[in-house]
């Protein structure tokens, strides 16, 4: 035994079969946990955290569902890992790609199996997903040139992406404000300028979205409620300091007024520099620090609106949106920028008063105002619009559109399969494999549907061998469908994504042959 004491007492080490064994058995775990969250009819999971207060989380999102668990598994860790890219490359198909790679492991397992090295395994995967590729290249649809055109793909797009999701109800609804605001963004991806605001109350349809700019803030006491042509100071700066601060101060003076002197100059000082702010001739200061009552009073003898405590998102986006820069010293007002709106008013939404900036400079930004029963269907809400929103911005920069349903997969998958006829020797299992994989995702979005999978995808497959074909599932009927007509869009670059994470992070599993587990640290006495 003197042989195996390499590692400490409690580390552990699995070698090859055991090892590639576990990491199969863990990813293929993780994709079966999502794979009922996938398509129209998919569920929802409920997840309930170990901290204080048991916070609940409603949720179909992917990529949501596995940052939360916590996994000792590493191969499962890969898994997690990639979808998590995925949401922050592309923002849609979490769930796709954690399901593929599960499903092409599952696949390698029985190749493994049958005496195949999992290099070749690896090395027929590559070719496989690089000819899916081209697969889906061939047949992408890219209207970027037309407008009508293509506004009506990102609808389509919007629409398929939210009907597996909470939203799926009013998809008409929130298709149409996720188009709107994405196109207000003329083609740049950063979502940023797209706010979103969650108010409890009311149902998701009365959702609405609204150009400018709302900040969750009350107007101060005595100021103007409402301020056309505005001009706006956005600012962080301290405005706290008429009053001397007793804790933080240690002053000796000789008597009572000395004190009182003291405070009159501290107030002296805060006069000038409200006095300095006045100078930009702005009608409308907002500051992420808090506003004393002094300041407050001469701002508001000034008509100048002033609001405190503006969170630093919202003062961050303020400035992005009016134009304006964010001030802390007020020395020179010709060089600060000044932002610019044409209405300033308060609003009610729902119990709450929000600040309302409309016609911004930007012409990009806007709001949306969520509805909802509760926080829970309110951060869903949000999590499937910033889904939607996400892939909606990249189809504007790269405006190639693939019909949905399990269409791009069946299309891929007959691709592949003559790939596997044309090449010899042990490969051609493993792209053999790699099609069954691709099949496998149509198969799950019948599943969930309760419909009888393995009928719909031979119907599939025998449509598919027809040129030009447009088939896929329709969940709704029941049957084969053309897609074409039913508008069910996808976004090509997310297919793409989905695609070659998912074969990237089946090649790192199939590539393991040891697992070593390192010793925990001990906690020496300190006696």
């Amino acid at each position: 035994m003197a042989v195996e004491k390499i590692f400490k007492d409690e580390a552990s080490e699995e070698k090859g079969e055991r090892a590639r064994m576990a990491s199969f058995v863990g990813a293929m775990a993780i994709a079966d946990l999502v794979k009922t969250t996938l398509g129209p009819k998919g569920m929802d999971k409920i997840l309930q955290s170990t901290g204080r207060g048991r916070a609940v989380t409603v949720t179909n999102d992917g990529a949501t569902i596995l940052k939360s668990l916590h996994i000792d598994n590493p191969a499962a860790k890969v898994l997690v890992d990639i979808s998590k890219v995925q949401d922050d490359e592309v923002g849609d198909g979490t769930t796709s790609v954690v399901v593929l790679a599960g499903e092409l492991l599952r696949e390698a397992e029985k190749l493994v199996a049958s005496k195949i090295h999992p290099m070749t395994i690896i090395s027929g995967f590559r070719m496989a997903a690089e000819c899916a590729r081209n697969a889906l290249l061939q047949k992408v649809v890219d209207n970027g040139a037309d407008s009508e055109k293509f506004k009506s793909d990102l609808m389509k797009i919007a629409r398929t992406t939210l009907s597996s999701k909470i939203l799926s109800q009013d998809k008409e609804h929130f298709a149409k404000l996720a188009v709107d605001a994405v196109m207000r963004l003329k083609g740049s991806t950063n979502l940023e300028s797209i706010q979103i605001i969650k108010k409890p109350g009311g149902s998701l349809k009365d959702s609405f979205l609204d150009e400018g700019f709302i900040l969750d803030k009350k107007i101060g006491i005595g100021q103007p409620k409402r301020i056309e042509n505005a001009k706006i100071l956005v600012a962080n700066t301290a405005m706290d300091t008429d009053k001397v601060k007793i804790y933080g101060a240690r002053v000796r003076v000789d008597s009572m007024s000395r004190v009182a002197e003291i405070e009159g100059a501290e107030k002296e000082k805060m006069r000038e520099k409200v006095q300095k702010i006045i100078a930009h001739g702005i009608n409308c200061f907002v500051n992420r620090q808090l506003i004393y009552n002094f300041p407050e009073e001469l701002f508001a003898d000034a008509g100048i609106l002033a609001i405190e405590h503006a969170d630093f998102d919202g003062i961050e986006r303020l400035a992005l949106v009016t134009g304006g820069e964010i001030a802390s010293t007020f020395d020179n007002p010709e060089s600060v920028k000044l932002g610019h709106c044409k209405l300033i008013e308060e609003i009610m939404i729902g119990e709450d008063k929000l600040i309302h900036f409309s016609g911004v400079e930007m012409g990009q930004a806007c709001t949306i105002v969520l509805r909802g029963a509760s926080h829970h269907v309110l951060d869903e809400a949000e999590r499937s619009l910033h889904d939607a929103l996400c892939v909606l911005s990249q189809t504007v920069n790269d405006s190639r559109v693939l019909l949905g349903g399990g269409w791009p997969e069946m299309v891929m998958a007959k691709e592949v399969d003559e790939l596997a006829r044309k090449t010899p020797g042990k490969k051609s299992h493993a792209i053999e494999a790699f099609s069954r994989a691709l099949l496998a995702i149509p198969t799950i979005i019948a599943d969930n549907a309760g419909l009888d999978s393995a009928e719909l995808i031979a119907q599939l497959r025998a449509e598919h061998h027809k040129e030009g074909c447009t088939a896929g599932i329709d969940v709704l009927s029941g049957s084969v469908g053309d897609m074409a007509e039913l508008g069910i869009s996808e976004a090509f670059k997310v297919k793409q994504a989905v695609l070659l994470s998912a074969t990237e992070a089946a090649e790192m599993i199939l590539r393991v042959d040891e697992i070593i587990t390192c010793a925990p640290r001990r906690r020496e006495d300190r006696m």
